[in-house]
């Protein structure tokens, strides 16, 4: 399996890490949220040197009941924040976690930045799908239902696999009639979901291999580990390392984490796992 990123083919053996940089004063961890030059540089330095394959960039906390953030301040945000990036490391790899698309367009031209990580899978940008086509860079479509303020208003399913599942069939089909080459899928853990619904796709998780496609785990120290272990965003890296290797075992191609170099090591030791019988 390969993904064509900035003009070069990428596979995913081993899996990729993706390092989170939040722009945003109010992410759920209070430890993730940068606002300084100096912040940034040091966090930007401080993936890269760990061995993040990918830096996400956002400007929009999507923590459940977040903030609205129009798409100016989003931008400014995010364009103090990526030209600090580009300067401390001008070869990185750089997706945007943005849903939308002229925010998406001005951060591939005017940066080069090289993915678009899009929550809503073009459900709150309709001109999404046609925007990420002629950038013609990878988009990672997650799984949400609803808004960030609205999403967890929306946790009713009648069949929960069966209509995620669903939901990535239509996104990936009309991404592919839009011109989209690169689709990577993201089931969304945390949005749209109780706590015991994230587990039972976890659970479930290579059924997504279905598509053929990247696929994205992400639960870095979030909810659905706070409620299980009853502790903070802060005390969760362990609770969020043991998920990470689990969803290796199911076959997740990406892990997006705060905690870079403690996935890098995880992806390190389930390799040799892999490898212990070759």
């Amino acid at each position: 399996m390969t993904s064509n990123i900035k003009g070069e083919l990428t596979d995913f053996v081993p899996p990729k890490v993706m390092g989170i940089l939040n722009i945003t004063p109010d992410s759920f961890y209070e430890g993730s949220r940068k606002q300084t030059e100096k912040e940034i540089a040091e966090r930007v330095v401080q993936i890269v040197e760990e061995g993040a394959g990918i830096i996400d960039v956002g400007g929009y906390s999507s923590r459940p009941s977040a903030a609205y953030v129009d798409e100016i301040e989003e931008m400014k945000r995010l364009t103090y924040g990526l030209e600090v990036l580009f300067r401390e490391a001008p070869d990185a790899v750089v997706s945007v976690d943005t849903f939308r698309s002229e925010t998406a367009r001005r951060c591939v031209e005017n940066f080069g930045v090289a993915i678009i990580n899009d929550i809503s899978a073009g459900a709150l940008d309709g001109h999404m799908f046609e925007t990420v086509a002629r950038l013609q860079v990878p988009y990672i479509a997650m799984h949400m239902q609803g808004s960030p303020q609205t999403m967890m208003e929306h946790t009713d399913y009648a069949d929960l696999m069966r209509e995620i599942l669903m939901y990535f069939a239509e996104k990936v089909n009309l991404l592919h009639q839009a011109g989209v080459n690169d689709v990577w899928i993201d089931p969304g853990f945390g949005f749209s979901k109780t706590t015991a619904q994230n587990y039972r796709i976890l659970d479930r998780l290579e059924e997504f291999h279905i598509f053929g496609l990247p696929l994205l785990a992400g639960f870095s120290r979030k909810t659905m580990i706070r409620e299980v272990l009853a502790t903070s965003a802060a005390e969760s890296l362990n609770g969020t390392t043991g998920l990470n290797m689990f969803a290796l075992t199911k076959g997740a191609h990406i892990l997006r984490v705060h905690d870079v170099k403690e996935a890098v090591q995880t992806v390190r030791l389930y390799q040799q796992i892999k490898n212990a019988n070759q």
